[in-house]
């Protein structure tokens, strides 16, 4: 008998010590239930799913893919294969390494100032100013911490540490506008903004790499401004995919010049604080139905 319902997959990760827990997820399940589909909450590595049953698998809160990113976006090539997957397997799988600020950069999209720092590479930290170091591939402030010039040999152990684990970290500057108009996370969905949050800052001085930190400290709602929107929109613009994304989240920071540039183009499981914004849950329900027709 044929199926009416859409069968669509939320995609999370199984609970754990250093995991958060996806607040919007059980809510999202409900209200897609109650407007027909059938929706699951399914964890990304359970081998027993049988992703060729749903119509379409969105990725939602899989927030320990970090410490498997070699393993999670193999999963992705494989569920892509299966179902419709979104966002799909070739965004997953440039986004989860954020050398894709580099890309952006040369696209002309006004990013923080970034360097890498693969194991092997001679390490060259800065002398004149506070500066960050995390891994091109985490979440949740996982391994980044904030230095000062002083700090240099606190950082270069970071360093070693990072790099025995077969990490590339990335080296920025700290961006002191932060302190000041924190920093601004613009979500996406259906290819338009949904809504914006804005959060303090997360490093705190002094604060241990491996301490685990508040992902978004002081959240509150957040109205975007034109420059806002034109930066987030130039970066989506410079994805190197040729659909429409379903989702994205365009984290902002004031620049040196005062003017908002990218911090982290989050494509893969971003956090939509749906808690902070019920009223655009009706609009990620109908976009998800939508997409799951698609198939």
């Amino acid at each position: 008998m044929p199926r009416t319902a859409a069968h669509v997959a939320l995609v999370t990760c199984r609970p754990g010590p250093e995991v958060s827990v996806d607040p919007d997820l059980p809510g999202l399940v409900a209200e897609l239930r109650a407007a027909g589909a059938a929706a699951d909450s399914v964890h990304w590595d359970d081998e027993d799913v049988d992703w060729a049953a749903y119509d379409l698998a969105v990725i939602r809160s899989t927030w320990d893919y970090s410490w498997r990113a070699a393993e999670f976006t193999a999963w992705a090539e494989r569920c892509g294969r299966a179902t419709r997957l979104v966002n799909p397997a070739d965004v997953v799988r440039w986004n989860t390494d954020k050398r894709y600020l580099a890309d952006l950069a040369a696209a002309g999209v006004p990013v923080v100032p970034t360097r890498y720092l693969a194991p092997g590479d001679t390490v060259e930290l800065p002398e004149d100013r506070e500066y960050v170091v995390k891994p091109t591939s985490g979440a949740g402030a996982r391994f980044a911490a904030r230095y000062t010039p002083g700090e240099h040999a606190t950082a270069v152990r970071q360093l070693a540490r990072m790099h025995a684990e077969g990490f590339t970290a990335m080296v920025q500057p700290y961006v002191r506008g932060i302190d000041v108009s924190g920093e601004r996370a613009l979500q996406f969905f259906g290819g338009r903004i949904l809504h914006a949050s804005r959060k303090g800052a997360v490093l705190a001085p002094g604060t241990p790499y491996d301490e685990k930190k508040m992902a978004h400290p002081r959240l509150e709602a957040w109205t975007p401004t034109p420059a806002e929107l034109a930066v987030a929109e130039r970066a989506l613009a410079a994805v190197p995919h040729t659909g429409e994304l379903l989702y994205a989240r365009v984290d902002l920071v004031d620049g040196e010049d005062g003017r908002p540039c990218v911090m982290e183009l989050e494509l893969v499981e971003p956090n939509l604080f749906l808690g902070l914004h019920p009223g655009s849950v009706p609009r990620v329900v109908k976009t998800i139905l939508a997409a799951a027709r698609q198939r």
